[in-house]
């Protein structure tokens, strides 16, 4: 029954002949259909679009290095024509209990101590704004807020334990009535290792709202919450060795790809991290192409700093694993060695994402790839292909220094670059009101310059 009304519904009407008119259209109709298809397609994955053409990214956009590492010029959009901020950075003496989290709880712990080393960065940046032309002494002008502290190294060598920590931070918040006013959105902490802001333990309650600058992207706690937050945090370089990051002679100087005895290697203990003994594993199957010695990091037969960039230096890609977190310094020295480095780390964040392009500097795979077929993958590149890598490193490179503001090109001059984006004009706080004077008051219509210490917090 139901075939028989399908018939009489399509069957009264007649096929015309297929005239030169009917071809033409029909064509115009699939060329027409192509275009706007194709059309479309960028509109909605411009992503997509970007990595099967590296060359369509707008020269406006990007940053841009003179071939000496010399003059560095960052992008308007989004960051403005020149560098325009003013950054107040406490004094240790200025609030009780800030150099507890400088030097520990009896003072001991001095700043060249922690300077050196994975976490010196805490001391760096502090250091450079201190004598930086876009800090200010008064309060009432500042765009921004620098909270120094040197928590991580004054845990690593006992001067404070997890609960000090977090009792000194809440007491040194409580004294900061610009804190207060803003609701932390206007203060900087640095955190400078893979623990990131976890460091202080009630950070999600006190500075979930402030501007934290870490290496670590994605480092969570037993919770699952991430202290690592896009639109307002600000990743930055490790601290690579200044003897490898000097102008003239470094400590030492990266081999010609035909001198370097091993494709690739990886120089780091294995913290029972699967990726990691995969990787050493790998390299006792593979002695002649991956190199990855047992190395001892303390004790008699600790290894030197030459010797360890000797090694680093002697292979054409520097393999960067996850580790107790998913940042790694290796990625960094890779460059000042001029080692491709390949992340094997999934959740890695990098610096100044806004402007560098990471896959012209670096190669990103799976971590679940590490086999015999990754060591395959690396012996196909061409040397070509890694020289122009190289060559991208070499311009980009003075971004992982920490250098003074007289040096053109900087991690302090990308930093404060990012630090400009985060300047607001006006900061709203769930604890802060105005008036129709424009007076600003707490919760008992207090104005702001008659707040009393200790500050209630959240």
């Amino acid at each position: 029954m139901g075939s028989i009304n399908n018939k009489r519904i399509f069957t009264p009407y007649h096929h015309s002949p297929c005239t030169r008119t009917h071809q033409i259209g029909a064509l115009l109709l699939v060329t027409a259909t192509f275009i706007l298809t194709r059309l479309f397609d960028q509109t909605l994955s411009p992503c997509y679009s970007s990595l099967l053409d590296h060359d369509r990214s707008s020269p406006e956009n990007l940053l841009r290095i003179s071939d000496s590492g010399g003059s560095l010029s960052w992008p308007q959009r989004g960051y403005g024509s020149q560098l325009s901020l003013k950054i107040y950075i406490y004094d240790e003496n200025e609030i009780d209990g800030l150099k507890s989290l400088l030097y520990g709880r009896d003072g001991t712990i001095s700043a060249d101590s922690c300077v050196k080393g994975q976490w010196g960065t805490q001391v760096k940046i502090h250091r450079l704004l201190l004598q930086s032309r876009f800090r200010t002494r008064k309060k009432e002008e500042a765009d921004l807020f620098f909270v120094p502290a040197y928590v991580k190294c004054v845990r690593m060598m006992g001067g404070l334990n997890d609960k000090e920590i977090n009792q000194t931070y809440v007491k040194v918040l409580s004294q900061m009535p610009y804190f207060r006013c803003s609701g932390g959105r206007d203060h900087i902490f640095v955190f400078p290792s893979g623990a990131g802001a976890h460091l202080f333990r009630s950070w999600a309650r006190y500075i979930n709202r402030s501007i934290i600058l870490t290496p670590e992207g994605d480092r969570t706690d037993k919770r699952g919450t991430s202290a690592f937050n896009t639109w307002k945090d600000i990743i930055i370089p490790g601290n690579v060795d200044d003897g490898m990051t000097k102008h003239g002679p470094t400590l030492v100087q990266p081999l010609p790809l035909s001198k370097r005895k091993y494709l690739a290697n990886y120089l780091g203990r294995a913290q029972g991290k699967a990726g990691r003994l995969r990787l050493i594993e790998l390299a006792n199957q593979y002695p002649d192409k991956l190199e990855s010695p047992d190395l001892k990091f303390k004790g008699s037969e600790k290894l030197g700093r030459m010797d360890y960039f000797q090694h680093l230096r002697n292979a054409k890609f520097c393999l960067a694993p996850r580790g107790e977190s998913s940042w790694t310094l290796r990625f960094y020295e890779s460059f000042f060695v001029e080692c491709v480095p390949v992340i094997l780390s999934d959740e890695a964040e990098f610096p100044f994402q806004n402007v560098i392009d990471y896959t012209q500097i670096s190669i990103k795979l799976p971590s679940t790839h590490i086999g015999p077929q990754l060591l395959d993958y690396l012996a196909s590149i061409p040397d070509e292909d890694i020289e122009r890598m190289i060559a991208h490193g070499r311009q980009i490179r003075c971004l992982w220094v920490y250098a003074p503001e007289s040096e053109p090109c900087s991690a302090m001059q990308g930093i404060l670059w990012e630090l400009q984006r985060k300047v607001r004009q006006f900061h709203l706080s769930a604890e802060t009101f105005w008036l129709h004077n424009g007076s600003i008051v707490n919760r008992d219509l207090v104005e702001f310059t008659n707040w009393k210490l200790p500050l209630p917090l959240p």
